[in-house]
C-alpha cells in the first residue's frame, strides 16, 4: 500500500471518531493478543491461593493482579490477555474459511449458473434452514468439543451468508458492458472471475467479514458458556465467563472484565464496519470527505 493511500485511509477514518476509537480498541486488542501472553503468560496459569478471588484495583499483590484473581488466585488481567489470543484465533480462523469457501461457491453459482449453481444454493438453503446456533450444540454434542471442531463448526454455518452475497453480487456484475467487452477480447473465464468481477465485491465481503467477527465472537462465547465450546486447559473469553458464573454474587470481576472484553471488541468491529461500508462506497464516500479532500 503507498504512502498516499495509506493516509487516505487515516484521513478518511479520522473523520469518523467512533470508528477512530473503534480502530484504536482493535489495534489494542491484536497488540495485547500477539504479546500480552509473553508479557503475562506465567501469571495467567500459576496458581496463588492466598490471593484466590482477590477483588479488582488492589495493587498489594502486584500489578498483575489490577483486574484482581480468580478462585485459584490466578491474574484476571494476565488470562483476559491469554484468553484473547485463543479467541481471535478461534474467530479468524472460521471467518477466513468461511469467507473462502464461501466466495469460491458463490463464484460458480453466480458466473457458471445453471445445474451446479442451483445445487448449491439448494444446499445452501438445507445449512440456512438449521439455527447456526443450535446446529453448533448438536454438531459439538454429537462430536468432540476441541477447538479445531468449533472453528469448522462456525464456518460452516457462516459460509451460507459469504455464498449467497457473493452469487447475488456477480449475477448482477456480469451484465455490464466492461464484463461483456472482456469476454468478446476473448478473455478466461479465470481471468474475467478473479480479474475483473471479485475485485467488484470484494469490499462488500470484506465490510461482511468485519461483521461477521464479531458474531463468531459472540458465537464462540455462547458455546463455551453452555460447556460445548472451548474446554480447559484451553481458554477464551466465554471460557472465562463460564468461570466466573459461579461467583457472580462474591467475586463479580471474574466474569465482567471478559464480558467487558468482548462487548468492547464486539461494538468496536460494527464501528469498523460500517465506516468501511461508507468508506468503499463511491456513492456515500462524500459523508467522509471534506469539500477540499475531493481535489486531492
Amino acid at each position: 500500500m503507498s504512502e498516499h493511500r495509506i493516509k487516505t485511509v487515516f484521513r478518511l477514518l479520522w473523520r469518523d471518531k467512533f470508528a477512530f476509537v473503534a480502530a484504536i480498541i482493535l489495534t489494542l486488542t491484536v497488540f495485547s493478543a500477539l504479546f500480552g501472553p509473553w508479557l503475562l503468560g506465567r501469571s495467567a496459569t500459576m496458581m496463588n491461593l492466598r490471593a484466590r478471588n482477590a477483588p479488582p484495583f488492589d495493587l498489594s499483590k502486584g500489578f498483575e493482579y489490577i483486574l484482581g484473581a480468580d478462585s485459584l488466585g490466578r491474574s484476571i488481567l494476565a488470562r483476559v490477555l491469554f484468553a484473547s489470543q485463543t479467541t481471535i484465533m478461534i474467530a479468524a480462523a472460521a471467518v477466513i474459511c468461511s469467507l473462502v469457501i464461501g466466495t469460491l461457491l458463490g463464484l460458480i453459482a453466480g458466473y457458471r449458473g445453471g445445474l451446479v449453481g442451483e445445487a448449491i444454493m439448494r444446499v445452501t438453503d438445507i445449512v440456512m434452514s438449521f439455527p447456526s446456533l443450535l446446529l453448533a450444540l448438536v454438531v459439538l454434542y454429537v462430536f468432540s468439543p476441541a477447538i479445531t471442531n468449533v472453528i469448522i463448526v462456525l464456518a460452516i454455518t457462516r459460509v451460507p451468508i459469504y455464498l449467497r452475497t457473493t452469487r447475488a453480487e456477480v449475477m448482477e456484475i456480469r451484465s455490464r458492458m466492461f464484463v461483456i467487452a472482456a469476454e468478446v477480447t476473448g478473455a478466461s473465464t479465470f481471468r474475467l472471475v478473479f480479474k475483473h468481477i471479485l475485485p467488484i465485491v470484494a469490499p462488500t465481503l470484506i465490510t461482511i467479514m468485519t461483521l461477521d467477527f464479531a458474531f463468531v465472537m459472540l458465537a464462540e462465547a455462547s458455546l463455551s458458556f453452555l460447556g460445548l465450546g472451548v474446554q480447559a486447559p484451553n481458554v477464551t473469553w466465554g471460557v472465562m465467563v463460564a468461570e466466573g458464573r459461579a461467583y457472580l454474587s462474591t467475586a463479580w470481576w471474574l466474569s465482567f472484565w471478559p464480558g467487558l472484553a468482548i462487548a468492547l471488541v464486539t461494538m468496536s468491529l460494527n464501528l469498523v464496519s460500517n465506516w468501511l461500508r461508507i468508506a468503499t462506497d463511491p456513492v456515500q464516500r462524500w459523508r467522509l470527505e471534506k469539500p477540499e479532500d475531493k481535489n486531492v
